[in-house]
């Protein structure tokens, strides 16, 4: 079983009276989680019940609060137990639904989880407020994926991994950058099984989940939007050029895209600026939740493609580590300015402003590009970060700090302590 960070925030919320709120894409390991989360408290004698809305002979207990009650008691009895539900997203109304389990003051705990539906994650969170904690598993980050690679050898010592064995660093961040961290396609075994594996993914994602949302029989136009934000991944998106391109109105791709980011596939990044004037148009970006689906969608998923794009790759690749890290995702941005200086990202922490380069190159001597100089002397932050292939390094321009990191920190925000 590949181990998962999520777990040990899942693990003590346990104890916790509100309901344990498990939600992430299709395929990313939710299911496997809650399994394993069952299976500990089973050993240590707990009362369990595990149903899921995938099951057709589970489903029948969903058709009242009355109905999935009674299982309950039929199965952990009057006393405390642990009530594990799957996909709950495929309930209709699932937030009032689970008010009304949830409002009776039961003796069981519910640990709840459901596909990155926009239903359940605004129609369940407004119905749920004060009841529920969420917790959102993606697919395997890279320190999760190197653990796993390296057989959990180096679990309390990656750091010195990564400083060590360049060599094999460099090909499992090869690897990532190719093939993402979809667990069913890390646990492949072939390249081909691979591509099978990623086919079944985003197929069932376009045909099940996101054309049921949309009400769309024809996934075409949708296919080819997805096709072409992944081919512009970091590049600003004029919504009214993939309107001429795609033949759909403006307000049909911005709906598109509004339902790509709900279900875990795109993550958007807006402007940072303070001068309107001066800062260039607000345009987003967009980058992708998984590199693999990023990949896939460009027809470029697997070794034998050419390496050109590797730059964006590797920036999508730390887009996602800052989300990670990160507490309020509306924080980041990029910078841009009519005069053409530009800044990969900025963390706005309102007086202060973190701004982050990203190169795919191993620099050898710490050296600061014009545009990230000019941010600098412009807004004066306290420090600022290159992340790149090669190792730490430490520089100053005046009062700011400039820290090159290497792309294995699994938290370079800490690397200036």
């Amino acid at each position: 079983m590949i181990k998962r960070q999520l777990y040990s925030a899942l693990k003590n919320h346990l104890s916790k009276p509100e309901i344990t709120l498990l939600v992430g894409p299709r395929q990313a390991g939710k299911t496997t989680l809650m399994m394993k989360l069952k299976q500990d408290l089973d050993l240590v004698g707990k009362k369990t019940l595990f149903l899921s809305l995938d099951n057709d002979l589970d489903r029948p207990h969903f058709k009242s609060q009355s109905a999935l009650i009674n299982k309950i008691k039929l199965e952990i009895g009057q006393t405390a137990g642990f009530v594990f539900i799957d996909e709950i997203q495929r309930r209709e109304n699932a937030g009032l639904f689970l008010k009304g389990v949830y409002d009776r003051k039961l003796p069981y705990k519910f640990i709840i989880s459901g596909s990155g539906s926009v239903e359940l994650k605004e129609k369940v969170h407004e119905s749920l407020v004060g009841r529920k904690q969420m917790f959102e598993l993606g697919t395997l980050t890279f320190v999760e994926f190197v653990n796993f690679k390296t057989e959990y050898v180096y679990e309390q010592k990656l750091e010195t991994f990564f400083k060590t064995d360049l060599t094999r660093s460099r090909l499992f961040l090869q690897e990532y950058l190719n093939f993402g961290g979809y667990p069913r396609v890390v646990l492949a075994g072939t390249e081909l099984e691979k591509q099978a594996e990623m086919t079944e993914i985003y197929q069932s994602y376009l045909e099940k989940d996101i054309s049921s949302l949309l009400c769309i029989k024809k996934t075409e136009k949708l296919t080819q939007l997805v096709r072409i934000l992944a081919s512009q991944a970091g590049g600003m998106v004029s919504f009214s050029e993939l309107s001429a391109t795609l033949g759909l109105a403006v307000a049909t791709i911005n709906n598109y895209i509004w339902y790509l980011e709900k279900t875990f596939i795109l993550k958007k990044i807006t402007p940072f600026f303070k001068n309107i004037r001066k800062e260039i148009t607000k345009k987003p970006l967009y980058y992708f939740h998984d590199l693999g689906i990023k990949n896939y969608a460009q027809k470029q998923f697997g070794t034998d493609y050419p390496s050109q794009n590797n730059g964006h790759q590797f920036e999508n690749f730390v887009v996602r580590q800052l989300f990670e890290k990160i507490e309020l995702p509306n924080t980041l941005h990029f910078w841009r300015t009519t005069s053409g200086a530009e800044v990969d990202f900025v963390i706005d922490r309102g007086l202060t402003n973190i701004p982050i380069e990203v190169k795919f190159t191993n620099l050898k001597k710490p050296t600061i590009n014009r545009s990230l100089r000019s941010f600098i002397e412009k807004y004066q932050p306290e420090v600022a970060y290159v992340v790149h292939l090669g190792k730490i390094m430490r520089t100053q321009i005046e009062s700011t700090k400039v820290i090159f990191v290497p792309f294995s920190y699994s938290d370079f925000l800490s690397a200036s302590n």
